[in-house]
């Protein structure tokens, strides 16, 4: 009887101590805007079609289509946390052109990042939160139809 009670306790310890929640990394990046779009990729995934605004980068004026988020993760399993970064914002890039065009429009002004909704804004650094097998990039800005 002690035995099995001493068993069911061992049991028990270990069990709790896998239940136990492991700190996750979530590592803070601030990556520059422009080698993600020189990186070969965006070229090939981000509509050429839509130009791209930056905080309070210069935009044409144009009828405003509406304030839009995007909130695209990548898996960073075995990857630079960098490497990680760059895809999940060409993703996120990608993401935004392609709902300007479904909604019409040309350019998306005023982007900002925007992870677990905070902003930060920049036009010249996008923001990336890497982990151990996930990285993410939210972006928010408006969608515009230019003349």
């Amino acid at each position: 009887m002690l035995r099995s009670i001493a068993i069911t306790a061992i049991l028990l310890s270990a069990v709790s101590a896998a239940a136990t929640p492991a700190a996750a990394r979530d590592t803070r990046y601030e990556l520059k805007i422009a080698d993600v779009v020189a990186d070969p990729r965006y070229a090939a995934n981000v509509p050429a079609g839509v130009k791209f605004y930056f905080a309070d980068q210069a935009a044409p004026a144009g009828q405003n289509l509406g304030e839009f988020v995007t909130n695209r993760k990548t898996n960073s399993f075995g990857k630079q946390d960098e490497e990680a970064c760059t895809w999940a914002m060409i993703s996120a890039m990608k993401e935004l052109g392609e709902r300007a065009l479904a909604e019409g429009g040309n350019a998306v002004v005023g982007i900002v990042s925007y992870y677990k909704k905070k902003v930060f804004s920049s036009e010249t650094l996008f923001e990336c939160h890497a982990g151990a097998v996930v990285a993410g990039v939210a972006l928010k800005g408006n969608v515009v139809k230019a003349p």
